[in-house]
């Protein structure tokens, strides 16, 4: 992986031994940024946060969607192969490809809602990592901006709207890993053109090669200032790879099959997603609009088999799912600064935001060797939503501030067929209220008290279902909107310039829950829920040459009712998450990394009668910095640990086994230690 240098942005400055309390002589300021800003006075909860270009391309990662996790407690893992999306994990959740967590990129959603493998599908493999200015984050259902799909909470990806200087580099690694890249910033038509593309291939550690290949490109140009601005971007991303899926424990055991080995050598798939977009700004005194608007083509075609021979003896049971469609939206806010509620100085939000799903290939077929063998289903399928949102932030005096809001929903469903009965639309319309509630500073300190509803959408295509398309019989409809709630008591401490601490208290309360299933590879909707947990942060930054961070989340949830799920315990929750590193280096010479990352044993079942194993994985990176070249060595899994990605346990069947299948874990491992190497030119 590559790193450009980037200057530091924030707000703090102070000399290190002045921070540390050391001599009292008056240094150069050390301009802190990232997650170890002060955010004290602007920051509404505790889990609020973000982390700077600089931060992220620090970062030694496996896969890009790995970026995400420099959000606190948020794991991404894989059980299928690169090219898919990955597996998330946050707050107790299993969120399987990101349901109730919105990923968003300049505004643009990067969850699709009906989507063939699962509701909230998120793959992140279009995102080049060094044109990403900054990642924004937030826990809970408590920001006014932020409705479908986010009750866990939401992250958003900017772009760069130009780049430091221009850059091309090359990595190379084991396993036949190659990742080229470049990237420029040049006048053009009155305003910054910035353009760049990046190609990989990677055959990883399987016995069946994985031969995931992807190519990404963007084009973007950016006229104006922070408060007077409009660009325009272009971004587009093929791929394309073989999977193994996630394989039996008992044939591991067994020594019928390697770890890294493989079921079925047709599994994998392409996917590809091109998207225009635009954000635009300007402020008239005291009266700022934001606004981003978005269209874009995305097809998917998966081919995967969990359950080998359980259904169909003789063909097996892979399946496809096709996704092709037309997407199209827009978010635009005003604000209303330095007006009156009270006598109290507020800003008044006004927000209206839209998207819009066409899918004119939705498609679910038993498949042998990638050929077909029985269609299940075929959909044409209409979501769209409309969303306003008021807000009010009110500064009552010195020591406490408020932001409260409303937002309204409505959801339109449409669902062409290919079985008449399965055919229908509906509306459905969701309001939640929020409210945050900031008391301080006091002594550097910050306490928070946040209450917030939010909602996820069913699929379409379960909400007007009357006939399963598997076996012919009378189907229940799912609800189209599921509510849901949160709550946060938190505290933000600003110990020094250099030194942030968080603590947050949560819980989250779901009407509905979505299982996995896995002789299905679907979701289906469950009973209701409850989650809590805490949240430890800390972030020191000293000096512009070092950085450390350490995070810690504790998280439990239970049903509500245990009659259709055979125990209380949510599956594949992750009780505890452990992330910590230090980052050393300047502009100039030396630099390294050293990540560290646990998440640990959580039930397979909802009886806690088959528990997953931990997983410790460490990654490192060293390198040196010239002024116009740039060589580093990364290490993944530096400790060579055997752990799993992924576990679940479910039923499946080999051949020779009984016709009922076999309940066993079902796992893909982590990738062994990995080196690779990179040279970067700068111009």
């Amino acid at each position: 992986m590559t790193r450009l240098p980037q200057p530091r942005h924030c707000f703090l400055a102070l000399a290190f031994l002045t921070c540390t309390g050391g001599a009292q002589d008056v240094l150069e300021p050390v301009v802190v940024t990232g997650k170890a800003e002060n955010l004290l006075g602007e920051a509404g909860t505790a889990s609020t946060g973000h982390a700077s270009r600089e931060e992220l391309l620090e970062r030694p990662w496996l896969r890009r969607g790995e970026l995400l996790e420099t959000v606190p407690g948020l794991i991404v893992t894989q059980h299928s192969g690169d090219g898919k999306a990955n597996q998330y994990f946050v707050r107790g959740y299993n969120l399987d490809h990101g349901t109730d967590f919105g990923t968003f990129v300049d505004g643009m959603p990067a969850n699709y809602r009906a989507h063939a493998h699962g509701q909230g599908y998120t793959d992140l493999n279009f995102i080049i990592p060094e044109f990403i200015e900054r990642l924004d984050y937030q826990k809970g259902p408590f920001a006014a901006n932020r409705g479908d799909l986010s009750t866990a909470g939401s992250a958003e990806f900017s772009l760069v709207n130009e780049l430091p200087r221009g850059f091309a580099g090359i990595t190379i690694g084991e396993d036949s890993y190659w990742r080229g890249v470049f990237g420029d910033s040049v006048a053009a038509w009155g305003g910054t053109l910035t353009y760049g593309g990046e190609a990989s291939w990677y055959e990883g550690p399987w016995v069946l090669p994985e031969d995931v290949s992807r190519f990404n490109g963007l084009l973007r140009w950016h006229r104006g200032d922070a408060d007077n601005y409009f660009n325009v971007t272009l971004m587009g991303s093929q791929g394309e790879w073989r999977a193994t899926d996630q394989i039996p424990l008992r044939a591991v055991e067994a020594g019928n099959l390697d770890r890294f080995g493989f079921i079925d050598p047709t599994n994998g798939g392409q996917s590809q997603r091109y998207s225009l977009s635009s954000t635009f700004g300007s402020r008239q005194g005291d009266v700022v609009v934001r606004g981003k608007a978005y269209a874009g083509y995305y097809d998917l075609d998966l081919f995967s088999n969990f359950t080998y021979f359980l259904d169909d003896p003789v063909n097996g049971d892979q399946f496809r799912q096709s996704d092709a469609r037309v997407f199209a939206g827009a978010d635009v806010a005003v604000d209303f600064e330095k007006r009156r509620l009270f006598g109290a100085e507020t800003t008044y939000t006004v927000g209206f935001q839209t998207h819009n799903d066409w899918i004119s290939d939705l498609g679910l077929a038993r498949t042998k060797f990638r050929n077909d063998v029985t269609p299940v289903r075929e959909d044409d399928v209409f979501t769209g939503s409309y969303s306003l949102y008021l807000q009010a932030k009110t500064k009552w005096n010195d020591w406490f501030r408020t932001e409260s809001a409303v937002r309204g929903d409505l959801f339109a469903f449409d669902v062409d067929s290919d079985l008449p009965a399965n055919s229908g639309s509906d509306i459905d319309g969701m309001v939640v209220p929020k409210l945050n509630l900031i008391f301080g500073p006091w002594h550097d300190q910050e306490f928070y008290v946040n209450l917030g509803g939010g909602f996820h959408s069913n699929d379409a295509r379960g909400v007007t279902l009357k006939i399963d398309p598997n076996t012919g019989t009378p189907a229940a409809a799912v609800d189209p909107l599921v509510r849901t709630w949160g709550t946060e008591l938190g505290v933000r401490s600003q110990w020094s310039d250099c030194l942030t601490t968080t603590v947050a208290l949560w819980a989250l309360f779901n009407d509905s829950e979505l299982l996995y299933v896995g002789d299905a590879g679907t979701v289906d909707a469950g009973p209701a829920t409850t989650r809590y947990g805490v949240e430890f942060a800390g972030y020191y930054r000293p000096n512009d040459w070092f950085t450390f961070d350490g995070e810690v989340s504790l998280a439990e949830g239970r049903y509500k009712e245990t009659a259709t799920t055979g125990g209380p315990w949510v599956e594949n929750q992750v009780p505890v998450v452990v992330s910590s590193g230090i980052t050393i280096g300047e502009e100039r010479g030396f630099f390294g990394a050293l990540r560290a990352r646990y998440f640990s044993e959580r039930p397979l079942t909802a009886n806690k009668g088959v528990q997953s194993s931990d997983s410790f994985q460490v990654n490192a990176r060293a390198g040196y910095r010239g002024e116009q070249w740039e060589v580093a060595i990364d290490c993944l899994n530096l400790l060579d640990r055997a752990d799993n990605d992924i576990e679940y346990y479910y039923a499946s069947r080999l051949p020779g086994e009984p016709a009922g299948g076999v309940d066993d874990v079902h796992f893909h491992p982590a990738e062994p230690r990995t080196l690779r190497a990179s040279v970067t030119w700068y111009w």
